[in-house]
């Protein structure tokens, strides 16, 4: 960072009560969540195909399943597409489970009579693959010739989570000297605001920082301006408190917190220049610069957790249990490859 001992003097100093005064004006018409949640919010990523209500087998490769923690799967059915549609003499199916065990009378399945598998609640560990054997008679030359046949479906089945989402936000303003204490005075004043505009959210500001440059505008001179950025983070003190109300999904929550607080911030800086033209009748030296603002989203996992777009390419923003041999310590989301010891197991968190 960059500073000095001058001060403006009024009226080009911006003070913290003016900066107050702007996000009082902009709390009236952005704090209701319901104002917020009409907006264009994020889409939500889904993996289309869970949602159905039965997956299908097919002979010639896996299928892949992606069931998010703590949910019963789709029905999972001991025939191909094709086979379903026609009539089946004398069907007679038998699950095996990751373990290799019999799953006929698992309390954490329901196995219904024509064959379909549903996984109750499902978590990490219940990942794995999860094979069918289908036994059915074929009667051909009226009823003089039977023939019994064998198909076999596997499924791999994978626990997924949501990522936990933050999101990175950099703005510029103008200011009237990179030498100026005021623009430390400045920053420390803007991370209070922003945090008071989303603390009913239990999010808050974090990795916070700017620094002063001097930048050449086309067709004009040069002007200082301060880079601000900062991380807009779902897990302010009391989350936890929050989560333990809603089960647990606590991403789910998390991620629909930050959510709204991004549209805030951003409601706050979209607004800056409506505000200072109401407000004041002479523009402050440091201001918001228009159409500065930019965000990316970032995602972490949970520990146990990790993304992989080639091994999961049907599910690529997931953050998938990690496969045996791997594991991940941390919110990260790569899994990493464990050479000392051979886990066995999905979710490892340690090696």
């Amino acid at each position: 960072m960059q500073g000095g001992r001058g001060r403006l003097s009024l009226p080009l100093q911006i003070s913290p009560q003016l900066l107050l005064l702007a996000v009082g004006v902009l709390l009236k018409p952005v704090t209701g969540l319901d104002q917020v949640e009409n907006g264009a919010d994020e889409e939500s990523y889904s993996v289309k195909f869970i949602t159905k209500n039965y997956i299908y087998g097919n002979t010639e490769h896996k299928v892949n399943v992606y069931v998010k923690m703590h949910r019963d799967s789709p029905f999972l059915v001991c025939m191909d597409l094709t086979l379903s549609q026609s009539e089946v003499i004398d069907p007679s199916y038998l699950w095996i489970g990751p373990e290799g065990q019999n799953l006929e009378s698992q309390s954490y399945v329901n196995l219904t009579e024509t064959g379909k598998l549903m996984l109750l609640d499902f978590n990490e560990r219940m990942s794995g693959s999860y094979t069918c054997t289908l036994s059915y008679r074929v009667v051909q030359g009226e009823m003089q010739v039977e023939e019994e046949k064998l198909q076999a479906y596997k499924f791999m089945v994978y626990a997924y989570r949501e990522p936990d989402y933050t999101y990175q936000v950099s703005v510029h303003f103008a200011a009237k000297d990179c030498s100026l204490v005021a623009n430390g005075e400045f920053f420390k004043e803007l991370e209070k605001v922003l945090n008071q505009l989303i603390s009913h959210l239990t999010c808050h500001v974090i990795d916070s920082s700017y620094k002063c440059h001097s930048v050449k505008i086309p067709k004009h001179m040069l002007m200082d301006e301060l880079f601000v950025t900062f991380q807009v983070n779902p897990f302010a003190p009391g989350w936890e408190a929050v989560c333990q109300q809603t089960g647990p999904d606590c991403e789910d929550v998390t991620n629909s917190r930050v959510q709204k607080a991004r549209w805030l911030i951003e409601e706050f800086f979209r607004k800056q220049s409506y505000v200072m033209k109401l407000e004041f009748q002479n523009t402050p030296a440091i201001h918001y610069i228009d159409h500065s603002f930019q965000v990316t989203r970032l995602d972490s996992c949970h520990p146990g957790f990790g993304k992989n777009d080639v091994t999961h390419s049907d599910c690529t923003n997931c953050c998938v249990a990690c496969d045996p041999g791997t594991y991940s310590p941390n919110n990260h989301v790569v899994c990493l490859k464990c050479t000392n010891v051979r886990i066995k197991f999905y979710g490892a968190k340690s090696c």
